[in-house]
């Protein structure tokens, strides 16, 4: 299943859980013939996402919707700001009005505390990363906000890259078991993944760089001090992540280390939606 048919079965449930067999409200006060606007207000200041998101919803249920946009995704927003006018059928806005907004509110704080993260490690070489740490069904929504917000995606799911964690390499026995059941699978599978791999220790950092094979290593929770000490050991060999605990706070102590990448699973497991609403013109 690809990314646009996600998409589109998540929009599909929002319709199904939102109105059932019908938003019998609009039904009922609102005549089938008339035709009006709303506005997508924006009342609180940030990064906007979910413009894209927010068109495609509005064309499943009316095609005869038109969407004006006046401001798109990944612009700086401040409250006053209209980003959008939908026009036409009057029960199609109110009975698409809530999807639209969950979708966007969501995608917006999304995008808006990504951006902060990403200005946080200006003048380094360092990218953030986000996690599968998703709500689930919004995954592809949630990731396209962190591109959106200028961070980068880790990845996708389980299928698009090996990542053996410290699970996985105490279940299979240790690193080098890990890392060899990792290049055998591909071989026979004839998988062209990337093998990332995560160190608790630098015992375990200098066990991986023996053996190679690896596209990236993952330190887990090592403190901006032993992050340094690794950058050195590791000298450019292979790319190398900070991940585990990694806060707004602490995050230029890392990047300014010389790691590659770092990643914050906050930036879709606990964001607060930006403020937004859909009003009648």
């Amino acid at each position: 299943m690809n990314v646009t048919e996600l998409i589109n079965n998540l929009i599909d449930l929002g319709f199904a859980e939102d109105i059932g067999d019908g938003d019998h409200t609009t039904l009922c006060s609102i005549p089938e013939t008339a035709t009006g606007q709303s506005r997508l207000l924006i009342k609180e200041e940030g990064i906007l996402a979910g413009v894209e998101v927010a068109k495609e919803v509005f064309r499943k249920f009316d095609a005869d919707l038109t969407v004006e946009i006046f401001i798109n995704d990944g612009a700086y927003v401040k409250p006053g700001d209209v980003a959008f006018i939908v026009s036409g059928r009057v029960q199609s806005i109110l009975q698409t009005e809530r999807l639209v907004l969950n979708i966007m509110q969501r995608m917006s704080g999304i995008a808006t505390i990504t951006n902060k993260y990403v200005k946080l490690l200006e003048g380094t070489k360092a990218k953030v990363l986000d996690t599968r740490k998703t709500t689930p069904g919004m995954r592809m929504l949630e990731k396209e906000a962190v591109r959106i917000g200028g961070g980068v995606n880790h990845r996708i799911g389980l299928f698009d890259m090996i990542l053996l964690k410290d699970n996985h390499v105490d279940f299979t026995g240790g690193i080098e078991n890990a890392i060899n059941s990792a290049h055998r699978y591909l071989k026979e599978k004839n998988k062209q993944l990337k093998i990332e791999i995560e160190v608790r220790n630098f015992d375990e950092l200098r066990e991986v760089l023996r053996i190679g094979g690896i596209d990236r290593i993952m330190l887990d929770n090592f403190t901006p001090k032993q992050t340094r000490e690794a950058v050195q050991i590791v000298n450019g060999r292979v790319e190398l992540e900070s991940s585990g605990g990694i806060t707004i706070d602490t995050i230029r102590n890392y990047a300014e280390t010389g790691v590659d990448y770092i990643s914050v699973g906050a930036l879709t497991h606990s964001v607060k939606s930006l403020d937004m609403s859909l009003k009648a013109i």
